[in-house]
C-alpha cells in the first residue's frame, strides 16, 4: 500500500544523542525533499495537499527537530544549532543530496543548514521566511495569536489574509491539516516555544554586513510568500531574492504567511517546475 501524509507511520532514528521522529512517504527514486517546519509546528502541521502532491514525484521526509513534539531532547536557542541538528538527522538517514523546503522559522533553519552544509543541498525552497537581520513584524496581533493553543482563529489570523476568499482557504486548510487522526504528534512544549522565540529574536539581530551570508547560498532557490504576511513581513522575501545569487521570487495575491497552503495546486505546479528544472 502506498503511504501518504495521513498513513505514513512515525519512525525514529538516533543521532547526536537525540531520538528524531520522522515520516517518509512517496514513490522511491528521485531527489528526496526534506521539509523544515514553522514556529511550534510539528509534522502534523503540514498541509497534506502539499506533501502528498510532492510525494507523487519524489520521496518526502517530514521530521521534528530536537525537543520538538515527539523528538527527544531540548530545543536549542539558536537557528544555527537547529540547522546542525537537521544535519545530524539527515546524515543519520544516510542522505548525501537532497532538496530542502523551509517554511517560516524552518526557512531560517534551511538557510543556515544550506550555508553550513552546501554539499548536501541541491535546490532550496524558502516560504514565508526572512534573512538573518531581517525586518520584524509591526503587527500587534501577532504576539497575541502566537502564544496560545493554536486555535483555528489563531491560524486564520497569522497565516491567511483577512479577505473572505483567503479566510475560506484557511478553513479548508484547517480541515486538511486535521485529516490525520492516529499516530499524531503531541503539541510542542513550553520549552520549545521559549527556545524558538529566543532563536528568532537572535536571528533578527544584524551581525556584521547585513545579508552578506546569503551570497554563499549558490544553489538555485525559490522564494515564495503571500503579499500580506503579518508574521514575517513580505519585504523579507524580496530581500532574500535580492541577495541569494540564484534566487527567483513568487508573491501570491490576497494571501499571507501560508500562501502555499492557500494555493496548494498553484504552489505545487511552480515548485515542481522549479525542482525539476
Amino acid at each position: 500500500m502506498t503511504l501518504t501524509h495521513v498513513t505514513a507511520p512515525t519512525q525514529f532514528i538516533d543521532a547526536t544523542g537525540i531520538r528524531f521522529a520522522f515520516r517518509r512517504f512517496s514513490k522511491e527514486g528521485g531527489t528526496p525533499l526534506v521539509l523544515m517546519q514553522h514556529f511550534r509546528g510539528t509534522m502534523d502541521n503540514w498541509d497534506p495537499a502539499v506533501t502528498d502532491g510532492f510525494a507523487k514525484h519524489r520521496p518526502v521526509i517530514l521530521f521534528n527537530s530536537a525537543g520538538v513534539a515527539s523528538t527527544s531532547g531540548e530545543t536549542p536557542e539558536t537557528i544555527n544549532s537547529m540547522g546542525d541538528y537537521a544535519a545530524a538527522f539527515v546524515r543519520a538517514l544516510g542522505l548525501s543530496k537532497m532538496d530542502v523546503l523551509g517554511f517560516s522559522l524552518g526557512g531560517m533553519v534551511a538557510q543556515t543548514f544550506t550555508i553550513r552544509n552546501p554539499h548536501l543541498v541541491r535546490r532550496l525552497i524558502l516560504v514565508g521566511t526572512g534573512p538573518r537581520g531581517g525586518e520584524p513584524t509591526q503587527d500587534p496581533g501577532v504576539a497575541q495569536h502566537s502564544r496560545g493553543n493554536s486555535t483555528q482563529e489563531d491560524f486564520l489570523y497569522l497565516f491567511f489574509a483577512p479577505s473572505p476568499a483567503s479566510q475560506a482557504a484557511g478553513k479548508a486548510f484547517w480541515e486538511r491539516r486535521h485529516l490525520r487522526t492516529h499516530d499524531v504528534d503531541p503539541p510542542c512544549s513550553a520549552q520549545t516555544m521559549k527556545a524558538q522565540l529566543a532563536a528568532y529574536a537572535d536571528w533578527l539581530q544584524v551581525k556584521g554586513e547585513r545579508f552578506a551570508e546569503l551570497r554563499s547560498i549558490t544553489q538555485p532557490t525559490l522564494v515564495v510568500n503571500g503579499n500580506r504576511d503579518v508574521m514575517i513581513p513580505t519585504i523579507n522575501s524580496f530581500n532574500l531574492s535580492q541577495h541569494i545569487p540564484n534566487a527567483q521570487l513568487i508573491i501570491y495575491p490576497d494571501s499571507g504567511h501560508a500562501s502555499h497552503f492557500q494555493y496548494p495546486d498553484l504552489f505545487l505546479s511552480h515548485a515542481r517546475t522549479f525542482l525539476d528544472g
